[in-house]
């Protein structure tokens, strides 16, 4: 192994990492106008593009678990930003729907997005060129469960 692989500046996770932290608390200002959190922001831009969605529904979209999301929720409806009702179709299934006050919140939504551009100094075309391979990275992990062997192969067990 070269020195070089295990600097941290090569590594990817922690350039994944590094810059995960800075977008999120790049938007900590932007949000808190609107009284949610970053997680909560992520909640609310699924339910702006699909309103009515199942727990279920909403956790696969931002991979997360319902243990994770059910907290957010609850949180999301008692500032009265969403509502979560059982589907009388299926009572084991919480629906989570917007409430006037949630959609309202959507009008504000263009600006952050072009306020988090400005305040990261990146244009349109380079968000667009970075969120490419970041989705091929995440849809294959979430496709491909196999766990990576201690020596990089997949593991065939």
């Amino acid at each position: 192994m070269t020195s070089a692989a295990i600097k941290l500046d090569a590594q990817l996770c922690f350039a994944l990492y590094a810059t995960s932290r800075a977008v999120t608390q790049a938007y900590g200002p932007l949000l808190a106008p609107l009284g949610v959190t970053y997680p909560q922001y992520l909640v609310l831009l699924v339910l702006w593009q699909d309103d009515r969605l199942s727990v279920g529904e909403i956790g696969a979209r931002l991979f997360l678990d319902s243990g994770t999301l059910t907290p957010l929720l609850k949180r999301l409806e008692s500032q009265g930003l969403v509502a979560r009702r059982r589907d009388p179709k299926d009572e084991r299934a919480v629906r989570v729907s917007l409430t006037p006050a949630g959609r309202r919140l959507r009008g504000k939504a263009p600006r952050i997005a072009r306020d988090i551009a400005c305040a990261l100094d990146v244009t349109a075309a380079e968000v667009s060129a970075l969120r490419g391979p970041l989705r091929k990275i995440l849809h294959h992990y979430h496709s491909n469960p196999s766990p990576i062997s201690p020596r990089g192969r997949k593991n065939t067990r």
